[in-house]
């Protein structure tokens, strides 16, 4: 990869700040609903506590103004149960109470420190020279002997404790980071026939990814689904109903005109729904496309779909998955989802794209999977060809 890892890093005493992703959904009382990303770091964090390192974790927690926006307290009890070790909670992110806690750790022990969003700087995008001269890196660059980015999932963010940090510290990528990496940089290497299913409501990313991957030659198929399912079909001079294409150009006004250009050049290898859920009476309706349009949002792809879709997977060699083909969180229209990625466990190798995707797996009980990624719009960044501010800062 051209990035030094923990196998580079003399841990044994070194204060070493560890940059994590752990934002997660969260109750009505900021209590953590879902633990999956906290689970993701603790390879690393227990290897580098196993090995004597001194930790000051740092991670963020929602967005300013949101629901979610909230402390880390719970995290930390969350980690000192995963971890089997008391991990310290501190209210500061990088003032003399946080700086203090750093220095009386002793080997073996860990402090997290306070959401990094609570401050301004951190939900700003720098670049890494001006981020590294922000407060938060300035005083905490000090008290770091290393520093550890294993935030795969903010990789795609060019901020203070992501890209700063590395400016003035010894900087290595964590076992996570090192991870995602090595897979989704490879997907060239992985076997063929490489197939992509791209679904979901984020239309433009959906369709970023078919063109990228398209153009580099690296998809033998792709199978579309959702929304943007949706907008091959408008492409390709489906009437597919007012409320399903409001839908569609509310979220992109340009999408229905780049699919007709990826079906002008690559049509043969872009696979539309022939059948499609509706909801009637409170019930899952399946009609097919030439019974288009209907006057429902398009929910699901069909059974037919969904079958055609799971056979396409019986015979891939890498099964590529960036977005569910139907709404997955009603139950009536997760059909698609569960039929067409449990068919894509059996390719020979299976990448999860990470986000909404991860999401429905877990939601479905879906495994069996070679590669889940704990990032989805760093993995999607990876996937188009796109570079990591992160990962360029540690190259560096």
């Amino acid at each position: 990869m051209g990035i030094p890892t923990l196998d580079d890093l003399a841990v044994d005493g070194t204060t070493t700040g560890v940059r994590v992703d752990i934002n997660s959904p969260l109750d009505g009382d900021g209590r953590l609903t879902d633990d999956a990303r906290l689970h993701a770091h603790v390879g690393t964090l227990q290897e580098l506590l196993e090995r004597g390192g001194k930790l000051a974790v740092l991670a963020h927690q929602g967005r300013p103004g949101g629901d979610e926006f909230a402390t880390l307290e719970d995290h930390a009890d969350r980690l000192s149960g995963l971890l089997d070790r008391s991990i310290e909670y501190c209210d500061a992110t990088f003032s003399a109470e946080a700086r203090d806690a750093i220095e009386g750790l002793s080997p073996g022990e860990a402090v997290l420190l306070e959401n990094t969003r609570f401050y301004s700087e951190e939900y700003m995008e720098f670049p890494p020279g001006e981020a590294a001269e922000t407060f938060l890196v300035d005083r905490l660059a000090p008290v770091l002997e290393a520093f550890v980015n294993d935030a795969f999932a903010a990789a795609h963010r060019s901020q203070p404790s992501i890209v700063g940090l590395p400016m003035r510290v010894d900087s290595y990528a964590g076992r996570v980071m090192e991870r995602e990496l090595d897979v989704l940089s490879n997907i060239e290497d992985t076997p063929r026939p490489r197939v992509y299913a791209l679904g979901g409501a984020k239309i433009a990313d959906a369709l970023d990814v078919a063109e990228s991957v398209l153009e580099r030659g690296l998809a033998d198929e792709i199978l579309t689904g959702g929304m943007t399912g949706n907008a091959f079909l408008a492409a390709s001079g489906v009437d597919i109903g007012e409320p399903s294409m409001t839908a569609i150009t509310h979220r992109d006004a340009t999408a229905v005109e780049q699919a007709e250009a990826l079906l002008a050049e690559y049509g043969e290898l872009i696979h539309r729904p022939g059948d499609v859920a509706i909801e009637r009476d409170g019930e899952r309706v399946e009609v097919g496309v030439d019974e288009l349009p209907v006057d429902a949002p398009v929910f699901d792809v069909g059974e037919t779909t969904a079958a055609a879709y799971a056979d396409v997977f019986e015979t891939a060699g890498t099964a590529v998955l960036n977005g569910p083909p139907g709404v997955f969180e009603d139950d009536k229209f997760a059909h698609g989802t569960r039929r067409i990625f449990g068919a894509a466990t059996g390719a020979e190798y299976s990448i999860v794209g990470g986000g909404d995707t991860a999401a429905s797996l877990r939601q479905l009980g879906i495994e069996g999977f070679d590669h889940v990624s704990t990032g989805g719009g760093a993995a999607l960044r990876l996937l188009t060809g796109e570079e990591l501010p992160a990962v360029e800062v540690l190259r560096e």
